[in-house]
């Protein structure tokens, strides 16, 4: 029951870093996961099909608010499935000792990028453009999906800030088309992981408490995104991800490293955590006070200009 609790507030936990940050679902609850002592092909195929619950009611909603391009989400989907299929069947036939730390040097990649994106630039934007091309939507979406599957998550991580860098579709667009095309993602992946390890190495008790967090975060996560700015929230998550994975890399058989040599990595961790977070405060006041100020500065131009001249 103690288990069952925590991964519920996994879920949940991971839905309020997603809600936040429109990415890092499968990325944050993996991580977590793994931190309570999940394997890590159970771990992701636990993510994976609570995600098929996740991504499709995802995927209505955008829908009904006519942020889908469809045919983004064919070009991209379709291959993203066959990457996450493929990546799951790979990570399902690696021993546990080695699969380990492959997914944590991914989950690691993926939380120095979320750290140093948000920190650095906050929530990625582009502008309208072209139509995407085939030939760019295929490999990123067999990466992507490989990538999801063998680090627990990833999707959103790889392929928003890639549509949004072509400035090809609006943001809004950009954010349903691969929030919906991760749903044949998911399926594929929960596909592959059960040919590859089976149903019954699967808990699937642990994937309805996965998603009845997520479910339960849904509408706090709206409250969220109001409330705390994606670039500290993106800060925030990234170092997490960080210190939570390199903890398990140096641990590992592949590094063991020695106990000093641990406590100093997490106290740089820790500190450069902690730095990054503070700028993104800092970034984020100060942007705030210069759009107050360009606001003010336009209400009292206009006024001037609707002030009647002298008799």
């Amino acid at each position: 029951m103690r288990k069952l609790l925590l991964l519920g507030l996994v879920g949940l936990a991971a839905q309020l870093v997603d809600g936040g940050l429109g990415m890092a679902y499968g990325v944050t609850s993996t991580t977590l996961l793994l931190a309570v002592g999940t394997n890590a092909a159970a771990a992701s195929a636990t993510v994976h099909l609570a995600e098929i619950g996740t991504t499709l009611a995802s995927g209505v909603s955008h829908w009904r608010f006519d942020n889908v391009d469809w045919k983004v989400v064919a070009r991209i989907g379709v291959p993203g499935a066959v990457g996450a299929f493929a990546g799951a069947t790979f990570l399902s036939r690696l021993s546990t000792e080695t699969a380990a730390p492959i997914m944590s040097l991914i989950l690691l990649a993926l939380g120095v990028y979320l750290l140093a994106r948000f920190t650095a630039f906050g929530l990625p934007r582009g502008n309208l453009g072209k139509p995407l091309r085939r030939r760019f939507l295929t490999p990123l979406g067999v990466f992507g999906g490989f990538v999801d599957a063998t680090g627990g998550g990833g999707w959103g991580p790889v392929g928003t800030p890639a549509l949004l860098a072509s400035g090809r579709i609006p943001p809004r667009k950009v954010i349903g088309s691969i929030d919906t095309s991760e749903f044949l993602v998911a399926v594929a992946a929960s596909i592959g992981f059960l040919v590859g390890i089976g149903s019954e190495n699967i808990d699937f008790a642990w994937v309805a408490v996965l998603l009845a967090g997520g479910v339960i975060a849904a509408p706090v996560a709206a409250w969220l995104v109001r409330h705390i700015p994606p670039r500290i929230l993106g800060s925030a998550v990234g170092g997490l991800i960080i210190l939570t994975n390199a903890r398990t890399l140096l641990r590992s058989d592949w590094l063991d490293a020695p106990p000093s040599v641990r406590t100093a990595s997490y106290i740089a961790i820790s500190a450069l955590w902690a730095a990054a977070v503070a700028y993104s405060v800092h970034q984020y006041r100060r942007h705030q006070h210069e759009e107050t100020v360009e606001a003010l500065d336009e209400h009292q131009r206009r006024a001037a200009k609707e002030e009647p001249a002298p008799a």
